[in-house]
Formats: C-alpha cells, structure tokens, sequence
C-alpha cells in the first residue's frame, strides 16, 4: 500500500504559538485508504533568560550612585528577547537619602516575561567640610553680629549637598577695658542629612583704640593783653562707643620778664573708658603793650601870668595790668632873658613793671608883665645924643639899669653919645629885676661914619686879577692899590677852592707871590697852578670886606 504524508500549520497568537495538523494516507491499489491524523499543539510559555550577572541589592553613599547596567537576554525560541528598563525614587528623610528601584524585563514575542529588581539604598553619612573665617581685630562701634568683613566660611564641601548652611555661637570674655571684650566664635557646618562637620574656633577681639573727638570748635592760640585774657572754654566730647566722654581741664602759667607778661597753657584731655586719649592745647601768650593811664585829669595847656605860675599838680596813674608804677617828673623852662615870655614844660614820665612808658606832658605858658621891645639904630660918629629908652617899646617899668654889653662906650643913666666913640657895634642890656617879673632887652646902636666926606671910596680900590710868580717880573705879587694914602691898614685872606685858608696877613703889604705858609693846610712852598678867593677887609675904611676870585700861575 502507498502512504502519503501532508501537514498544515494553523497560526497562533504569536510566532512560536501554531498548530500542525499532520496526515497519512495509506492507500492500496484499489484506492482504499486509511487516514491517520495528528494534532501537534505549538505553544512558548519559557521566559527568556538574561545574558549577564544581575545587579545585586546595594546600600551606597549618596555620591557613589552606580550608572543603571545594561542587560541584554536570550529566549528559547526568539532570537532576540527585548529588554525594558525602568527606575523609581522613593524619597527618604532628606534629600541625599533615598531608594531606587531598577527594573529589567525580558520579553519574547509570545509576551513571556522574566523581571529582575535590584534595590538602591541611597544613604548620606558623610559630613561636610569647611574653615571657618579668619581671626579678626576690630573697633568696638563693630556689629559683631553682623560682621560683614569677617567673609563667609570658605571651602566648604559636602559629597552630596550644595546648599550648606554654617552657624556659630559666641563665649565672651572682658577685655583690659569695658569696651575691649573677646569672642570665641565656634563655627558648625551640617549638611541636608544632619551630618555634622568638625566644629572650628574663630577668635574676634574687640578692642578700642579710638579716641574720643571734641565737639565745639577747639579755641586757637592767642596773643592777648593782660586785662583781655579770655575765661577757658567748656568742651565737651563724644566716641565711638563710651556714651559719656570725660573732659579733663588744666592750666599751667609760665610767668614772663614782668607782671603783664606770662604763657597760659589749656589743656582739654578727652578720655574714654579705654583710656583712649584726645589732647587739645591752646597757648596764650599775654603780653603787656600798654602803657599806664592817668587818673585825674590835668590842664596840659595852661597860659598864665609870670606872677601866677601854679605848683605842678600831684597826680595818680593805673595799669592795666600792675600796680608796681614808677613816676619819674621833670621840669623845664625856656626863660633865658626874662624879657620875653616863655614856656615852662613838666613831664611826667610813667613806666609801668613791662617797661611800657607814656609822658604827661603839661604846657605853662607864661607871659612876664615887663613886655619890652628893643629896637636897633644906626648913628653917625657926628649925631647927637640919644636915650636909649627910645629904642624900647611896650609896657615896662623904667625903674631898671642900662648897662654896657659890647663895645667901648659910656652911658650916661639912658643917654648916649656917638661922638664919643669909634666907627663899631655897640650893644647895651637894660634890666629890671622884679622878683616876679623880671625883664631884660638889647639894643644895638650902629655908628658908622657915613656922614664923613672920607679922601678914599670903594671905587678907589684896585685889586689884582692875576699872579704869575714866575720870575718874568710882570704881575709877579698880590697887589691893593689906589688907596695907599687912605692910612686903611690892609687884612688879606686867601682860600684854596676846596676853602681851606692857604695865607693870611693883618698888615698885608703887596708882597704875596703864591707862597704857601707854614702854618696852612699843606705843605710850604709854591701853591699849585689854578684859581684861588681872596677876603680883604681895609681896617678904619669904613668900607665893606672885598671878595673875589685870583688865577695863580706858578711852576707847579
């Protein structure tokens, strides 16, 4: 018999899931057969299996999370099995304390699945790192609790959180002074999980070493008079911490040459609690300039009769500054001749202990009562007789004596004759010598012989106007001629031009050649080339002295 064979596959829900329908025919040759069928049921219900080691369950630090493995899986009837994967963060009681939840799933095409967990627990032990602030120094007027120059702390770590929050709490300890005291300032980092970083000291001393400052304007130095030294300030000061600031005041004088003359020295000294010091010293230097005063007063200008002369009036004087006063007084007058009035001056000269002197000075003027006038007169030697009271006016009394000053005369009481005497000056003093009054006054009576016809004039004299001394006997001497027989008795002079006298004769006789003499400014001997002044004055001439120049030519 035949057998045939046939097989039909019947899809299922997924590739490895089918059925197959397999048939045999066994067939004779008169066509009869007999059939066999078998059902064969195809299914996959194997999970597939992961290739790799599982990661296993782990307790790690919040900075050591591993990186999610790749897994990769086999089926027994896929080649290929896909592999999901999927992670969940269950939250712990700070945010660098958690859970996750890795999960694989291996899937075939028929949906068979195989699933591997692995549980992450994230813990953070670990404590942060930090340094505190440095050690400072600062003044008392210092927030310490708002230290802005201390700076945050530094370096600071942590292996998971990045807001990290530093505190502190301070120990106080005094300082040498109230203001100065010391912090120990202990600084504590702790991260989200409350790990607690090792605890750091920072040390702030506060100190204070600032002084305090005045508050009024400081007084300056001065240079004052004794009797304007100013009252002392009242200063007052604040500082940067001390709320109360005393103010301590002192005064030093240093006395000088004389009373009114010394140096103050102020002294303001601020001092806080800390024994800071601010220091203001203002120097006065008093002087005494000013002279004594006078204290009753006084006429400076008195006019007043010869006869009513006052007494000099006793007088006080004050200082301004010293009662040791010396008062010197003098007295003067300018009464020479009793004939005129005059002027009689007292001083009172005041000097105080520094040396300051001032004068009082009064005035007497004075007029005698005898006010006499004189007058002068010329007369001729051939006038008459005059009264010598003619030549005095005002009013006086006549009751004095004329007497003769000057001059070879004789008066007979007030009279005086002319003829009587030689050509000349004659002066004469009338006196009165009242006590209180007394008056004197010169006269000069002049007698001149101008009423005389004289043999020679002025017109007659003929002088030289050149000497040539040089031996060629022209103009050889120092000549007066026309008035030889005048009997005038000849007085020459001669001067170089610088003044000086280089030759004199009271008897002079035509005889000067340029000779120098002895006794004159230089040496003797011929004088030297140039011009020269000559004086001549021609006794019981009459006339006036004769002046002018010479030109001297010598071999000089």
């Amino acid at each position: 018999a035949t057998v045939t064979f046939d097989e039909t596959q019947t899809d299922g829900a997924c590739a490895s899931q089918y059925t197959l329908t397999r048939t045999w025919t066994a067939t004779d040759e008169c066509g009869n057969e007999t059939v066999h069928t078998q059902t064969i049921t195809v299914q996959d219900t194997t999970a597939p299996t992961f290739n790799e080691t599982l990661p296993a369950d782990v307790t790690v630090e919040c900075d050591a999370v591993p990186t999610a493995e790749t897994l990769t899986a086999s089926d027994n009837c896929d080649a290929n099995a896909t592999v999901t994967f999927d992670e969940t963060q269950t939250d712990g009681a700070c945010a660098s304390q958690y859970t996750l939840t890795r999960t694989w799933t291996a899937t075939d095409e028929c949906g068979n699945e195989t699933i591997h967990t692995q549980t992450i627990t994230v813990q953070d032990t670990t404590a942060p790192t930090f340094t505190a602030p440095a050690d400072i120094t600062i003044e008392c007027d210092v927030d310490v609790t708002d230290l802005v120059s201390t700076g945050d702390v530094t370096d600071e770590a942590d292996n998971c959180a990045e807001d990290l929050e530093a505190t502190y709490s301070d120990a106080i300890e005094d300082g040498s002074c109230p203001n100065e005291i010391i912090i120990t300032r202990t600084w504590t980092l702790t991260d989200d999980c409350g790990n607690e970083a090792d605890s750091q000291v920072q040390i702030i001393t506060v100190q204070d070493t600032t002084a305090p400052s005045f508050n009024e304007n400081l007084p300056s130095d001065l240079d004052v008079e004794c009797d304007a030294v100013p009252e002392a300030d009242i200063l007052t000061a604040s500082d940067n911490c001390d709320s109360i600031v005393d103010v301590v005041f002192n005064e030093e004088i240093t006395n000088g040459g004389c009373v009114g003359d010394y140096l103050i020295e102020r002294t303001w000294t601020a001092i806080d609690s800390c024994g800071n010091e601010s220091i203001h010293i203002q120097i006065i230097t008093v002087s005494d300039n000013t002279a004594p005063a006078l204290v009753t007063p006084f006429e400076e200008d008195l006019l007043v009769s010869c006869d009513e002369v006052p007494d000099a009036p006793n007088l006080i004087f004050e200082d301004n500054c010293s009662n040791d006063i010396s008062v010197s007084f003098n007295e003067s007058s300018t009464q020479t001749d009793n004939i005129e009035d005059y002027v009689i001056t007292r001083t009172w000269t005041v000097t105080d202990d520094c040396g300051n002197t001032i004068d009082f000075v009064q005035t007497v003027t004075v007029e005698v009562s005898n006010v006499i006038t004189p007058s002068n007169i010329d007369l001729c030697i051939e006038d008459l007789e005059i009264d010598l009271f003619d030549l005095l006016s005002g009013e006086f009394n006549t009751n004095g004596t004329w007497t003769v000053v000057s001059g070879n005369a004789i008066i007979n009481d007030s009279f005086f004759d002319p003829s009587t005497v030689e050509v000349g000056d004659y002066t004469f003093l009338y006196s009165i010598t009242d006590v209180g009054c007394p008056a004197e006054a010169e006269v000069t009576v002049s007698v001149n012989d101008d009423c005389v016809v004289l043999p020679c004039g002025a017109e007659d004299v003929i002088i030289s106007k050149t000497v040539t001394a040089n031996g060629d006997m022209y103009n050889e001497f120092f000549t007066i001629t026309g008035v030889e027989d005048c009997g005038f008795v000849v007085e020459l002079q001669i001067f170089n031009r610088w003044g000086a006298k280089i030759y004199e004769n009271n008897n002079y006789q035509n005889n000067w050649n340029g000779e120098v003499q002895g006794s004159s400014v230089g040496s003797s001997g011929k004088v030297p080339t140039g011009t020269y002044y000559y004086i001549i004055n021609l006794r019981n001439s009459g006339l006036a002295p004769f002046n002018g120049p010479i030109y001297v030519a010598t071999d000089k």
